[in-house]
């Protein structure tokens, strides 16, 4: 998937460790707001209530930052064009061979012949790019084009979480898809390859997972005083 392709590219180990089921990654509010506006996008958010109870206060109140997330639902579908990008076929699961290997997709709005869009929710239209959605976008569009035969522009449908939310469509151009699909195309032997434990995964001693395994070395102070 796309997400264990980018753990990859985040931590080699963090990422093999979440495949063994050594590790899993910390639920934020932030992933659960985010989570909160996909699934009532796409008609399971009752089952997402269920799930996480921790939503409400003891007094079953919702949680300020959940009707944060109501307050940016409610915008959205008072605006036709951000609903018109939503109105593809909800959660479309593809299966491809790409690279040498076993992918799949789930699109968050899929409509033939027409589009692929992926609904986010961030801080802010600023922080987009650190997320590296290039890369979800190249592989979405490569996949459906291995399925069907058509090759769909790919658009992000992004709210934020702004006090006063704000939203757009931002189409990801063809150039800088081309760019990460051949990015991924440059990686995914070397992720297979420590997927199959024919090498060794690096860790990047940054992350949680590299914080929690770490054990004590001896460093150069020469580190702290680099720029």
């Amino acid at each position: 998937s796309v997400s264990q392709y980018k753990d990859f590219m985040k931590c080699e180990s963090m990422a093999m460790a979440k495949i063994n089921g050594e590790y899993t990654e910390p639920t934020t509010k932030a992933m659960l707001t985010g989570s909160f506006v996909d699934t009532y996008f796409e008609g399971t958010l009752q089952n997402f209530i269920k799930d996480h109870p921790e939503i409400y206060t003891k007094k079953n109140v919702l949680r300020s930052e959940y009707k944060k997330a109501n307050e940016i639902i409610k915008r959205l579908e008072e605006d036709p064009l951000f609903m018109k990008f939503m109105s593809g076929e909800k959660q479309k699961i593809m299966t491809f061979d790409m690279f040498g290997t076993e992918w799949k997709i789930k699109m968050d709005s899929y409509i033939p012949g027409t589009c692929i869009t992926d609904l986010k929710v961030v801080a802010k239209f600023r922080s987009i790019p650190y997320w590296r959605y290039d890369i979800q976008g190249a592989v979405y569009q490569k996949g459906v084009e291995i399925v069907t035969g058509e090759k769909l522009p790919f658009y992000l449908a992004v709210a934020t979480k702004e006090k006063t939310p704000s939203f757009d469509i931002f189409q990801i151009t063809q150039d800088v898809l081309d760019y990460a699909l051949s990015e991924v195309e440059s990686n995914i032997d070397r992720y297979k390859s420590i997927k199959s434990k024919e090498i060794d995964p690096e860790r990047c001693e940054c992350c949680e997972y590299c914080r929690k395994t770490h054990k004590s070395m001896i460093r150069s102070y020469k580190e702290l005083m680099e720029v």
